[in-house]
């Protein structure tokens, strides 16, 4: 999806960082024009040990469900030095970034649940769909790592189904303070709306724009959202090109690659 004048948008990867830096050096690496401008900033947990405790209770689980990718990084930042992720807990996940983390984390690919790239959905229940057929979830346990808040439908299912579940909070989410080169890249982005995509994979994300630019006119800007509840927060804060894309570079490779503006669908 090139601008009018045929070339590639640059993609402002909206992640928080680590994430942000990561996905940039991907995107580049397929040649696309990238830069980072989180609009989440990731802190840590509001009970650290609560963290700890938690990771005391792994090996009774049947699952553990991360959120994130800092979901993972957060909750293994806090692990005993002896513990190893046993093989008979399954480690969910709702999209590849979380599996990937998970991987580099230590964690068995075999103990790893996640729905497949290939699907193109990665929320709870297109992971509850991989879960489900695994076992008779009466009598199961579950722990779900998270940030402060968030979606209970994974939870209210597996209760549903018969599991108990838990909740430990690895992580704080918040605004992000912008520093002199962000605010800059900002400024930019919206003085040259056509020469930019901005990539989104959190609804609050998007939340954060007003704050960060009050009154900015969105008609002309172009949202890459991974999930459509992130595609309908971008329609609702006035982007007038949103699509819809898998969580993956080479996704957003194929959609900037494709015709100028003027063909492309609202999600």
């Amino acid at each position: 999806m090139r601008h009018a004048s045929g070339a590639l948008r640059c993609v402002l990867v909206t992640r928080p960082q680590p994430q942000a830096d990561e996905w940039v050096g991907r995107l580049q690496a397929l040649g696309l024009p990238a830069s980072a401008l989180p609009l989440l900033a990731i802190g840590d947990a509001p009970d650290a040990a609560a963290v700890r405790a938690a990771w005391a209770t792994v090996p009774s689980r049947t699952l553990v469900m991360f959120v994130s990718p800092s979901a993972v990084e957060r909750f293994f930042a806090q692990r005993p030095d002896a513990a190893v992720w046993p093989a008979t807990v399954w480690a969910g996940s709702t999209g590849p970034g979380t599996a990937r983390a998970l991987r580099t984390a230590g964690v068995p690919a075999a103990a790893i649940v996640s729905p497949p790239e290939a699907d193109g959905r990665f929320d709870s229940e297109a992971l509850w769909r991989c879960l489900q057929p695994r076992r008779d979830w009466q009598g199961g346990s579950a722990l779900i790592v998270r940030g402060e808040g968030g979606r209970d439908w994974l939870a209210d299912t597996l209760r549903a189904a018969g599991a108990q579940v838990a909740f430990v909070e690895a992580y704080r989410r918040g605004a992000p303070v912008l520093d002199a080169a962000q605010q800059a890249r900002l400024a930019v982005a919206l003085d040259r709306p056509a020469a930019h995509a901005w990539l989104f994979s959190s609804s609050e994300a998007v939340g954060h724009l007003p704050q960060l630019a009050p009154g900015a006119d969105w008609s002309t800007s172009l949202a890459l959202a991974t999930h459509p509840r992130i595609a309908a927060s971008a329609q609702a804060l006035g982007f007038g090109l949103v699509r819809q894309v898998s969580p993956s570079p080479e996704a957003v490779a194929d959609a900037l690659a494709g015709p100028a503006d003027g063909s492309v669908p609202q999600a």
